[in-house]
């Protein structure tokens, strides 16, 4: 908004507010002028004499004695004999004479609806004193006859009418578009609101040049794209990035999801494809973004209609619109999707979608400038390192490190701190990793035993494997789904994985049953989550890395093994039944090989696990330093008490707050977490 036009518009609102003032006045006079009115009539009716009722006996008596002075009978068309009569009769006094006043005889209203034959109707009349109407059935018939017509016509005026003319709101409007016109004014996001994806950054933001610039480009036999194609996990910042060339471009801007287009009628979503692109082309040169393209926009032919599917319609409406025999230029189709394996080859062919754009998880110094945007909107204690934070967080997507400052937020509030500082940021990144510590939750001596072995199993084991990430913490406090935790965080981004690393990584998985069986002779049902993770990481080396000397560098199945047709599940598998029981076989023997290691290494420094468990039971948290110098020394020196500095009330009083270590380890494909988690 220009400065010349704040002038007007605050003018505008003064305006309106004025005229809103004097309204509210008028509508205060018109109140009391209809209250005086009521009241005026309620005076009225209290000062009015009212008629006396008299029967039929005493409307004829008063006529035989000439009493009556004026009176009309109202003939009654619903009851032919019973009438109404009203008029007058003169008072008397108790010698039934006439009451006088300045020599005149004093009426009194009366009225009466009594039965009158056509002999006393006839007496009446004779007297002079009466005369009869009769009621008009004109008006009547014709309202009785009318009104039901102008019932159904007003019935019809507001069911089908005025949903006709409510655009994007009636009944008999879900074929238009709901793509929503989004305006600089309300979007306040620009490109200094984005961080940690600097290359997808560049690409958007030449397209916004070209915008504004076209001549710059064309002058050497550039065209503009018709479609950019944004790809990444969720929360990696591709609808923000949408914002904010919403934000930058001078052009129009339409914004809708994939799954606004495909509804339960028949031909809604080619007919609101169709209507987008009408009013797209109305304002070109204009951008229009899908977000969640792949709820549309799948491959055809795997539905449950085949080809008559309606998704796969409006697929081809997509197709037509984007790219088709009476195309015109000046609309570019940006899209987002987090399942670009899943699109149909059409759309992703150059004419449609001519640049796709990899928006990845940031780095670390994305995330340090993620997290600097983010700490814009929150209180933060000069001493926090936010860079600190960016090294220990690989793997956090935009999203992940903007809930990570938040909780922070929350968790400085109920502690009763002035702003956020390093414990808080450090708390809410393992709450945000791993979840949120449980110490409400009852364990008997039996179970804190139990898991005090089993973790100190995975972190001896992790700490004598060669191969493995650097331990960053063990305890035995439960958090999330699991009764303890072993951590550990690589020392920086994680970009490949060898298989050494793959087949340590079994036998640290491993070694919390065998800590379990050696010193118990008992196990349980704690090491779920442990074999589940070893065999979806051994599978993963054996089909889809190439890493089994047996089967060789040969992918067996993939992703998309199994497809849904209709209500079954056709399995379509690329390798014959005997590579199947010779898969099963090598899967087996990956994790029997880190079993074994796993076991010798936990016999061989029995002690040292005996002194790390009872180090668990004891002080419940243990840093991975302090878990390393009890393997390299073979004693345990306990850690020194913490100073109390103001401590903080609430819920979280007792909660340690724990130090800055190292990084977290990305997730591994197929597999949820690169280190475990168990019970």
């Amino acid at each position: 908004m220009s400065e010349e036009n704040k002038p007007r518009d605050e003018d505008k609102s003064d305006k309106k507010g004025a005229d809103y003032k004097i309204s509210s006045k008028a509508l205060i006079i018109w109140i009391f002028i209809i209250g005086f009115f009521m009241l005026l009539m309620v005076f009225k009716e209290r000062h009015e004499t009212k008629p006396t009722e008299l029967s039929f006996y005493e409307l004829i008596d008063k006529v035989d004695h000439k009493l009556i002075g004026t009176g009309t009978i109202y003939y009654q068309t619903d009851s032919p004999w019973l009438h109404k009569i009203v008029g007058t009769y003169y008072e008397t006094d108790k010698n039934g004479e006439k009451t006088l006043t300045n020599g005149k005889p004093v009426d009194v209203p009366f009225h009466a609806e009594v039965p009158l034959t056509d002999y006393y109707t006839e007496k009446l009349l004779e007297t002079g004193k009466f005369k009869a109407i009769s009621p008009s059935t004109v008006l009547p018939s014709i309202i009785y006859s009318i009104l039901p017509v102008l019932i159904i016509i007003l019935l019809g005026y507001f069911i089908l009418v005025r949903q006709i003319k409510m655009a994007g709101k009636g009944a008999l409007s879900f074929g238009k578009s709901k793509a929503r016109m989004l305006s600089k004014d309300k979007n306040k996001v620009t490109f200094k609101d984005v961080a940690g994806v600097e290359e997808a950054k560049e690409e958007v933001q030449e397209l916004v040049e070209f915008l504004k610039d076209p001549k710059k480009f064309q002058k050497l036999g550039g065209r503009i794209p018709k479609g950019i194609l944004m790809i990444g996990s969720p929360g990696t910042g591709k609808t923000l990035l949408a914002k904010a060339i919403a934000g930058e471009a001078d052009a129009a801007f339409f914004s809708i999801s994939g799954s606004d287009f495909v509804e339960m009628f028949v031909g809604v979503g080619a007919s609101r494809v169709r209507d987008m692109f009408d009013q797209a082309r109305k304002n070109t040169p204009c951008l229009i973004f899908i977000d969640e393209i792949d709820a549309v926009g799948r491959s055809r032919g795997h539905g449950y209609g085949g080809g008559n599917d309606e998704r796969e319609q409006t697929l081809n409406a997509l197709l037509v619109e984007m790219d088709g025999f009476d195309t015109q230029e000046g609309i570019i189709i940006i899209a987002a999707t987090n399942r670009a394996d899943v699109l149909d080859p059409a759309l992703l062919r150059p004419g449609r979608f001519d640049r796709q754009i990899i928006v990845e998880l940031p780095d670390v110094r994305g995330r340090e400038a993620i997290l600097k945007v983010h700490a814009k909107n929150v209180k933060l204690d000069p001493t926090a390192d936010l860079a600190v934070i960016a090294r220990g967080t690989p793997g956090f997507s935009g999203a992940d490190l903007a809930n990570l400052l938040n909780e922070a937020a929350l968790l400085a509030a109920r502690t009763n701190r002035k702003a956020i500082g390093i414990a808080e940021l450090e708390e809410a990144r393992v709450k945000v990793r791993w979840g949120r510590e449980r110490r409400s939750m009852v364990m008997t001596d039996e179970d804190k035993k139990f898991t005090a072995w089993h973790e100190a199993g995975h972190a001896l084991v992790n700490v004598l494997l060669q191969h493995t990430h650097p331990l960053h913490k063990v305890t035995i406090i439960p958090r999330g789904k699991s009764l303890g935790s072993t951590m550990s965080l690589p020392k920086e981004d994680v970009l490949n994985h060898r298989r050494k690393e793959m087949l340590d990584m079994i036998a640290m998985t491993m070694a919390g049953r065998i800590a379990e069986e050696i010193v118990s002779g008992d196990i349980s049902t704690g090491a779920s989550g442990d074999i589940q993770q070893a065999t979806s990481l051994a599978r993963a080396m054996v089909c889809q890395w190439g890493m089994s000397e047996k089967l060789g560098m040969v992918q067996y199945g993939g992703e998309n093994e199994a497809m849904y047709v209709g209500n079954n599940m056709l399995a379509r598998k690329e390798y014959s039944e005997h590579t199947s029981e010779e898969i099963d076989a090598e899967v087996k023997r990956l994790i029997t090989e880190g079993y074994n290691v796993a076991k010798n290494l936990i016999e061989t420094h029995r002690d040292k696990l005996q002194i790390i468990a009872d180090s668990l039971l004891e002080y419940e948290t243990l840093d991975g330093s302090m878990v390393e110098d009890i393997v390299k020394t073979g004693t345990f020196t306990p850690p020194p008490p913490t100073p109390k500095v103001d401590p903080p009330s609430g819920a979280l009083a007792n909660t340690p707050m724990p130090e800055i270590q190292k990084p977290l380890p990305p997730k591994l494909p197929g597999l949820g977490s690169a280190s475990p988690a168990t019970a």
